[in-house]
């Protein structure tokens, strides 16, 4: 109870300070927008497809590639350095909260953002006249899988990496910004040669953005986007590790300053 109480507090604490800063929920919002009403535009004039059939394709990418991306992964690692720079961290630490609370109630706060911006770019895709064609449940667990891996990757960089909050930028920037593009967030991997596709095939957001394109997309079942289901899976628990025990390095580093 104290653990679950504690990570709400934290949770509820990142979220009102964000919506303070209502400028970052307007880019959070625009951003995916823009991102999938172009992919789609693209598509459909490239394709030869209808708008439906385009923007049923594009959310996918859209949602894993581009805004799950940018709000777990780097929303994570810009939360865990401003508060760093901000001495929050040592405050807290005084206080009786669990770094476990903390941990998790980071990870709540940024999984409800990207709740939102989920809701966000389906119900825009819905309004272009696209639908789910495949599994809810197992899209939905092909977000929570692509939202752990974001998140433990975002306290990896953050904590290991990050120093300041000019450091941010340049982080997503150079880690981020290759593999979108590799991954098929902004340009469809049926564009992709041969031996970009083998090279893609160990980057996460491409086994993402392909799981959930056949998912919901195409109303593929699991047994054709398993291979992509189960690196995404091993993935995910292998960076929320790394991230836990990033993060509990940087508290022991922190506690001594």
């Amino acid at each position: 109870m104290k653990y679950y109480q504690e990570t709400l507090a934290v949770a509820q604490r990142i979220l009102i300070e964000l919506c303070r800063r209502q400028r970052s929920l307007i880019f959070w919002s625009i951003f995916p927008i823009s991102i999938l009403l172009i992919n789609g535009l693209i598509l459909t004039e490239r394709g030869k497809i209808s708008i439906a059939k385009a923007f049923e394709i594009a959310a996918p990418s859209t949602l894993v590639g581009a805004a799950l991306f940018f709000s777990c992964l780097g929303g994570t690692v810009a939360t865990v350095v401003a508060e760093r720079e901000q001495l929050t961290l040592k405050r807290l630490f005084i206080s009786p909260l669990s770094g476990t609370s903390y941990f998790l109630g980071i990870f709540l706060a940024h999984s409800c953002i990207a709740t939102g911006q989920t809701i966000l770019v389906y119900t825009v895709s819905a309004f272009l006249g696209a639908k789910i064609r495949g599994s809810v449940p197992l899209g939905i667990l092909i977000i929570i899988l692509s939202i752990i891996a974001y998140i433990g990757v975002g306290f990896i960089l953050g904590t290991q990496l990050a120093r300041r909050t000019e450091d941010v930028n340049a982080l997503v920037a150079t880690f981020g910004v290759p593999l979108l593009i590799l991954g098929g967030a902004f340009l469809p991997t049926s564009l992709f040669s041969q031996r970009l596709l083998d090279i893609a095939k160990y980057n996460p957001i491409y086994h993402m953005n392909e799981a959930l394109i056949g998912v919901w997309a195409n109303g593929d079942s699991f047994a054709k986007i398993q291979g992509h289901f189960w690196f995404l899976s091993l993935f995910a628990l292998v960076t929320i590790a790394m991230g836990w025990l990033s993060y509990q390095a940087m508290v022991r580093i922190e506690r001594k300053l």
